[in-house]
């Protein structure tokens, strides 16, 4: 056992010795390598922590929502749905909401003003989400003058801002009280914008959907695992497209893979030649040159994945944000807490260094079994 980790130290050493005989071919390589890893990683890191954020903030999201339809859109919700609905056996518990969405001219930019149920602002005050409060530069005290859609002046102060850990999803968000709300709007009192449900065995939500359904036909319940599943597919979605995008990268580097296992360079023969002639068996030439490979590919890995990482999460993955986060004006400064996917690490290793590894085995596995005079030649 000794003997053999002795002798691979040595193969190893020569490896690298033989890496640092031809600095340049090699730096360029690496670089290259390096970049392609680091490119990917940086996607699948922040489009899976985008994934990771989602599903905590809606973690504690109502099981159903219940929105009703009238010519396939979304209506008021009548106030006396809320008692029917209540009624369904399984449900625990059923309110409305009162949630809208307002035009700001002055920014351009559209606000979602919502009534929480719990602890909501005084009448004449809100809390403001980051982004809005950014836009128009205010702070806790300020005061916020918007004119409704009725052309009636309102101004509100600012009562407090929005926790930055949730600006992915309330940048644009606007708390108020439920009478500031229905005045601001001109919104009926007999009416909901939607209403919420909750259901006490979580395996009971699809039956309680179905029970909704034949209730009350002229409503559409919308559960939470619906909600994780399209976030989900917008997300990758959004990876798809900048992987897509990186297509020209990605070509590359498969071509390059590919001119590898064409074969090997004049001098890569000679060399394998002169060690076949000196005594070295095939299966030393071909260790000696799988450890060459590994020690390249694994350098390029983990420095593009260090490099990735840093990117994304001490950076706020700058280069692909506008895309994987999407367009808004009033845009989250969103910064992803740190998370590693082992399986996802796993395959991107799978997918980076392995093709490189085998490309580079078959052409060296060739010339090691030729006759040595023949490949010195």
């Amino acid at each position: 056992m000794r003997t053999l980790l002795r002798r691979q130290r040595y193969l190893l050493d020569y490896s690298l010795s033989s890496l640092a005989r031809r600095p340049g071919k090699h730096l360029a390589l690496l670089m290259v390598y390096t970049l392609v890893v680091f490119l990917l990683a940086s996607t699948l890191l922040f489009t899976q922590s985008l994934r990771r954020e989602a599903a905590l903030i809606l973690a504690d999201s109502p099981e159903l929502i219940v929105q009703r339809l009238i010519a396939g859109r979304h209506d008021l919700m009548p106030a006396d749905y809320l008692h029917r609905l209540g009624q369904i056996r399984g449900v625990s518990d059923a309110y409305g909401r009162l949630w809208g969405y307002f035009y700001d001219p002055a920014v351009k930019a559209n606000y979602t003003l919502l009534v929480p149920r719990e602890e909501p602002p005084t009448p004449g005050e809100v809390r403001l989400g980051a982004g809005v409060a950014r836009a128009r530069g205010l702070g806790v005290g300020d005061y916020l003058s918007l004119r409704s859609a009725q052309g009636e002046p309102f101004s509100f102060r600012i009562a407090g801002l929005l926790e930055a850990q949730t600006e992915l999803v309330s940048s644009d968000l606007m708390l108020l009280n439920a009478e500031d709300f229905r005045r601001f709007f001109a919104f009926p009192a007999d009416r909901f914008t939607d209403l919420v449900l909750r259901v006490r065995n979580p395996s009971e939500v699809r039956k309680v959907a179905e029970k909704i359904a034949l209730t009350l036909p002229d409503t559409r319940p919308i559960l939470r695992e619906e909600i994780l599943r399209t976030y989900d597919a917008l997300f990758g979605w959004r990876q798809g497209l900048v992987i897509l995008l990186l297509g020209g990268a990605l070509l590359a580097f498969v071509i390059f893979a590919f001119d590898r296992a064409a074969g090997l360079s004049a001098e890569e023969r000679r060399e394998i030649g002169i060690l076949k002639a000196i005594g070295w068996e095939t299966g030393d030439v071909l260790r000696m040159k799988f450890w060459e490979g590994a020690a390249l590919s694994l350098t390029a890995f983990l420095a593009g994945y260090l490099l990735a990482y840093a990117h994304v999460f001490f950076f706020a993955a700058a280069l692909f944000a506008p895309v994987l986060k999407g367009w808004a004006v009033l845009y989250p400064d969103f910064r992803p807490l740190p998370f590693i996917d082992g399986l996802q690490v796993a395959t991107l290793f799978f997918f980076t260094v392995f093709p490189y590894t085998v490309a580079t085995i078959v052409p060296i596995w060739r010339a090691a079994i030729t006759d040595p005079d023949q490949v010195m030649r």
